[in-house]
């Protein structure tokens, strides 16, 4: 077990690990933003076992988050209370089933379950090249792209619970809904099975390579930014009302909204989450000035904020 310094009455608390367990826990190191502050205690399983055995000694009022790759997160300054769980190497694991499947654990990247599937002969899952991305993340929120979302290829998902049990749950359980599921409270996704079509392989590759590179052409991939920040409204384009609003290229300290698709914000460099946070909330005040709609954040936000937001402007 690695086991780093951290607030005593906190790591005596936890249960012994085969993993890792590391206090103070940087997840600026790994979310796509690059900033906020650490978790209290980061923990990485080394296996679904090892995980099992953390929750079910882990106390109950203690509180466990699972975190992916940060592609559509914003960690706060003030960091994260209790334990921040990201699933290892171990959980990534991707095989082709009979059927059409595709089984992939939870920490797979969306891009490597759509190549296997391609490299399968099956198609349906192609929008998973334009998801950054992990399964676990993507079965939690109903990720999607491109006309298709999680909803319309999960079969069923394993997850564990809070009490360290394990269960298989069919996607109709999760309730999808745009963007949303009802995945159980406090419920770990550790693998997902996925279902297509049968197809040519050489199309499925073309589909892919096509969503690349319009992502490529149409996003800031390269910079800071933690994907779609609002979800579309019904009958609109987030995009449109912002850019409608005049919140294109609009900064706050070192947080921008993206001038090539302005539903991305981004760390320009030295951003704080603060920066980012408060600019997308200015950003939601214009755009209801401007047309009466109401933006929704698409990007999860956790954490502890370290300043008070001024009286006034507009909470999510």
């Amino acid at each position: 077990m690695t086991l780093a310094t951290a607030t005593p009455a906190l790591i005596d608390r936890l249960p012994q690990v085969r993993g890792s367990l590391e206090a103070n826990g940087s997840l600026a190191d790994f979310i796509w933003f690059r900033c906020g502050g650490p978790a209290d205690v980061l923990f990485r399983p080394a296996d679904v076992a090892d995980l099992v055995e953390f929750l079910k000694a882990c106390p109950q009022d203690v509180p466990v988050l699972p975190v992916g790759v940060g592609s559509n997160l914003l960690v706060r300054d003030g960091g994260v209370d209790g334990v921040v769980v990201r699933l290892s190497k171990a959980f990534a694991q991707v095989s082709v089933e009979p059927g059409n499947r595709i089984r992939a654990g939870a920490a797979a990247m969306g891009i490597t379950a759509a190549s296997a599937a391609r490299d399968a002969g099956i198609g349906g899952m192609e929008f998973l090249r334009g998801i950054p991305g992990t399964i676990g993340g993507a079965v939690r929120m109903n990720a999607g792209a491109y006309g298709r979302e999680t909803a319309d290829v999960l079969v069923e998902c394993t997850v564990v619970h809070r009490d360290g049990r394990i269960e298989t749950l069919p996607a109709s359980a999760l309730n999808y809904t745009y963007r949303h599921s009802e995945l159980p409270e406090g419920a770990i996704v550790i693998e997902a099975v996925l279902e297509g079509a049968p197809a040519d392989p050489a199309v499925v590759g073309a589909e892919m390579d096509r969503i690349a590179a319009e992502r490529e052409a149409s996003q800031p991939l390269r910079s800071r930014t933690g994907g779609s920040t609002f979800k579309n409204p019904d009958g609109h384009k987030a995009w449109q009302l912002v850019d409608a609003a005049g919140c294109r290229g609009l900064t706050r300290g070192g947080a921008q909204v993206s001038e090539k698709h302005c539903n991305f914000l981004l760390n320009t460099g030295g951003a704080s989450a603060d920066d980012l946070e408060d600019l997308g909330e200015d950003v939601r005040r214009r755009v209801k000035e401007a047309s009466g709609v109401d933006l929704q954040w698409e990007i999860q936000r956790i954490g502890r904020r370290e300043k008070t937001r001024p009286e006034g402007e507009g909470q999510a």
